[in-house]
């Protein structure tokens, strides 16, 4: 059997970020799918370190365009939920209104890349266009487009004024009559149909058991969603279904992501009809107390979660972040099992992949003969020691103990 090694990226038509991708072909069928991350990645995790909580949210809202309300959220639950602080009902209810709206956002544009990548260029026209009129809602609310630092310890920045939520409800009704048309195309136009069905399978028990999260898990049927799992802001106070389907492929992907949709529109009524009187923010400390805690979110490709530790300071001492994409790529090489080349684009697409949140490097160090390697666990342990004593900083007993058996390995 002859085999063909195929390079795609990091700089190809079919991708919209830089990422590197190694298929092995026997003909057009792909026996073999590896990724490597790392071309997007910007240490932000570490950035975080150095700068206060404040600033960590303008920060964290970077990690995505398209989810940087979610980003944000949680990285501030977690904060908030280390520093013992009650965020008001009034602030919960319009980070929830934002939350929406940017899941709204995020799903016209994957459908618009999907109709793309399947050449149905004027599906892509069509959503594109719709997605300007959640956008313009978005820049109403928050004053921007795309990263709309709404949020802030213990509350959030702006109010929603009686008139912002008439443009909104105005705006859900021409979205749902649009996305009605988006539900008709993916159940009865019959290209859509065929083109979409049957292609990039994954069946339950892979769903879970490759970790799967949002849309590419509920499509296999698991009904995961951290918005009803584990309730935050007004999640728990609102009235909707987890979407869920049984194709196990990109047309059950589709249908998720449409019905998503309809939801968003229902939820946002409900937030704007009950929303509360009283304060948008709470009092917060500058220094929050030492403590760690996690934040989960349902992003709109799936669960987005933050680990933030803190030292009494008014820095934290570590963010670590898990985003949905990361969980979400160990399905991909399932997905195109025995599939063509020609099918790749669209299952990778489908899984709503952001490249930008996911990235992480590998430490190189120099060894011997001027070749490198891989920094192992201890090296890097090693090296973080050093670099903070040069600095000043003194570690406990058991810290300098661990230090000396490493150095002594050397």
């Amino acid at each position: 059997m002859h085999k063909v090694i195929i390079p795609i990226g990091p700089q190809h038509p079919a991708l919209k970020e830089p990422e590197s991708f190694r298929v092995v072909l026997s003909g057009e069928k792909i026996l073999e799918f590896g990724y490597r991350l790392g071309y997007n990645h910007r240490g932000i995790e570490k950035a975080c370190e150095a700068r206060t909580y404040i600033q960590n949210i303008y920060l964290t809202e970077r990690i995505c365009g398209i989810c940087s309300h979610s980003h944000s959220s949680c990285f501030i639950q977690a904060v908030e939920e280390i520093a013992g602080l009650q965020v008001p009902r009034r602030a919960l209810y319009i980070r929830t209104i934002v939350a929406e709206l940017e899941r709204i956002h995020s799903h016209l544009l994957w459908l618009g890349v999907a109709g793309h990548e399947i050449g149905f260029d004027t599906l892509f026209m069509y959503s594109w266009r719709d997605r300007e009129v959640v956008m313009d809602l978005l820049a109403v609310i928050t004053g921007n487009r795309v990263n709309y630092g709404i949020n802030t310890v213990g509350g959030v920045r702006r109010d929603v004024t009686p008139e912002q939520a008439k443009e909104i409800l105005k705006g859900m009704d021409i979205l749902e009559d649009r996305t009605k048309y988006y539900a008709e195309i993916a159940t009865q136009e019959t290209t859509v149909i065929k083109r979409l069905s049957g292609v990039g399978i994954l069946s339950h028990d892979d769903a879970i058991r490759l970790g799967a999260v949002g849309p590419t898990a509920r499509a296999s049927d698991v009904r995961r969603d951290t918005r009803k799992d584990d309730p935050y802001a007004a999640y728990g106070e609102l009235d909707f279904k987890v979407i869920t389907d049984t194709h196990n492929d990109v047309y059950g992907r589709t249908i998720v992501r449409v019905g998503e949709l309809m939801e968003s529109y229902k939820m946002i009524r409900q937030l704007l009809k009950n929303l509360p009187d009283g304060p948008i923010t709470v009092k917060a400390p500058r220094r929050i107390p030492a403590g760690e805690a996690i934040g989960r979110y349902e992003a709109p490709r799936g669960e987005d979660v933050h680990y933030v530790k803190a030292n009494g300071t008014d820095k934290p001492e570590r963010v670590k972040v898990r985003a949905p994409t990361l969980a979400n790529i160990q399905a991909v090489s399932k997905m195109l099992e025995n599939r063509l080349l020609a099918d790749l684009p669209i299952i990778i697409a489908a899984i709503d992949p952001c490249f930008s949140c996911t990235d992480r490097l590998t430490a190189i160090k120099d060894v011997e003969g001027g070749a490198q390697g891989t920094m192992e666990w201890e090296d890097l342990h090693t090296y973080s020691i050093r670099w903070y004593r040069d600095r000043g900083i003194e570690f406990g007993a058991a810290n300098k103990k661990l230090s000396a058996m490493m150095e002594g390995k050397k």
